[in-house]
């Protein structure tokens, strides 16, 4: 039944879009052919979406651990605010990014190949856990952690640098690599 109706529709959506000529009469002279001019080509209702802008990159911090030791892609603007010792042989970083949250997310999605969990939806924050956690080798586990700091009308993450520009970070991007000896393949 399926089949028919199918078929039906097919046929009746062919033959409605021809344009029907007329029968020969008899005693009328025969017209001549009229060239078959091609489809005026339509025009797309919406835009197309440009190519995103090149990100451009922060210049380098002298402090900035190299990115061997990071481990993760880092955000191309963002700049480099601080480490800490998370215990273990780990250690996580913490980067300032002026770009939305949103962008970041993506960025990190693409980089990564991962989707990801928004972990926290007030404030957002999103998590890219890669590679296996070990509780015995890892105090957390390896990671990407992407925060909205602007959420709830904040102004965003206060730059602990004085005097740096900007003044405040809306998105804060936290890296948690393995540690050295259980560094998987990326």
């Amino acid at each position: 039944m399926r089949w028919i109706v199918l078929a039906g529709v097919l046929l009746s959506t062919s033959v409605s879009g021809q344009t029907p000529k007329p029968f020969p009469r008899p005693g009328e002279p025969s017209q001549p052919q009229r060239p078959v001019s091609p489809p005026a080509t339509v025009a797309p209702a919406s835009p197309q979406p440009k190519a995103a802008p090149p990100i451009a990159q922060a210049p380098a911090d002298p402090n900035a651990p190299p990115a061997a030791t990071v481990f993760f892609p880092v955000y191309p603007t963002a700049q480099f605010l601080a480490s800490y010792d998370a215990g273990r042989g780990q250690r996580y970083y913490v980067y300032g990014a002026t770009s939305p949250f949103a962008d970041v997310v993506t960025y990190y999605r693409t980089q990564l190949d991962e989707k990801g969990n928004l972990v926290f939806r007030e404030p957002p924050a999103h998590m890219f856990e890669i590679g296996r956690f070990r509780e015995e080798t890892m105090a957390f586990p390896p990671g990407v952690t992407v925060k909205d700091w602007t959420w709830g009308g904040s102004q965003g993450y206060p730059n602990p640098k004085l005097g740096a520009q900007p003044g405040r970070f809306p998105t804060i991007i936290i890296i948690v690599p393995p540690p050295p000896a259980a560094a998987p393949a990326r």
